[in-house]
């Protein structure tokens, strides 16, 4: 059992991959909680499908691969909370517009190579075992960055989530806060392409906080509770991505996806419990 606990973990890049799927879990869970509530579940698939632009204008000019995602990122996101602001559209409009455009870009951008030699598929599903020393910095900064301005902007953020007009009444500046969330939710699926990749990081971030939803609706319970299940999943997924031989970020999101279904089940039969006692 120790051998079995421990084992992996006498490989480095374990260890490395160990603390970026805690760092992604944690956060992804704890932002996912005001994508779930604001109903912005579309907008993490958004974002991530248009940092691809950035990825290819990145390898196009030689920089760094997760600088050019992540100002792509941002700027998507902005450009989103824009649209919706000023184009009189919905923000699913807005998000169609904005990462489809941005998206189309980049495979326009690389379909006028002849050849490259940019591993295209870690970017898509992730691989957080390939996590290396300067990845694992730089995730960790951005999610202290990010977590600090969670909690900074925590009362406004819960404020403008359940009566963004009341605030607004209030006086707090709704379009500040909306657009800080955009940005820290840009940066935030940044962080989790080297784990989860392009094509599932949406689902870390919407999935344990619609478990959590299931179980309760008291706001720092469920953050609480889909911090712990992202957390959780992130942990175990590492685990049985190593001895199943699969993939990593697809392990950590089929857990997430099965917790959300037993959550759901587990829900329902308390409500059904309280109707008939």
């Amino acid at each position: 059992m120790t051998d079995l606990l421990f084992g992996p973990f006498a490989l480095e890049f374990m260890q490395r991959a160990l603390f970026a799927a805690i760092a992604v879990g944690a956060l992804c869970s704890a932002i996912g909680t005001y994508v779930v509530l604001r109903k912005l579940s579309f907008i993490g698939d958004g974002i991530a499908h248009a940092s691809f632009a950035g990825v290819v204008v990145a390898y196009l000019r030689g920089l760094d691969y997760y600088v050019g995602a992540g100002i792509v990122a941002v700027l998507t996101a902005l450009g989103i909370g824009f649209v919706t602001r000023r184009g009189r559209v919905a923000l699913d409009t807005a998000i169609g517009v904005m990462f489809t455009g941005a998206f189309a870009l980049g495979v326009f951008l690389m379909s006028r190579q002849a050849h490259y030699n940019v591993d295209l598929e870690s970017f898509l599903f992730g691989n957080i075992l390939a996590v290396s020393r300067q990845d694992l910095i730089l995730i960790l900064i951005l999610a202290f960055v990010v977590a600090v301005a969670l909690a900074l902007l925590y009362r406004p953020l819960l404020y403008t989530s359940f009566d963004p007009v009341v605030a607004q009444a209030s006086g707090l500046n709704v379009a500040f806060v909306d657009y800080s969330l955009l940005v820290l939710l840009a940066l935030t699926i940044i962080i989790s392409l080297e784990s989860v990749g392009i094509v599932l990081v949406a689902a870390l971030l919407v999935t344990p906080a619609a478990t959590a939803y299931q179980l309760t609706r008291r706001f720092r319970l469920m953050m609480l509770l889909s911090v712990c299940i992202g957390t959780g999943c992130a942990i175990v997924g590492l685990y049985l991505s190593y001895y199943l031989n699969a993939g990593s970020g697809a392990t950590i999101v089929l857990l997430a996806t099965a917790a959300f279904f037993v959550a759901m089940a587990l829900g329902r039969r308390t409500r059904t419990a309280l109707r008939h006692g």
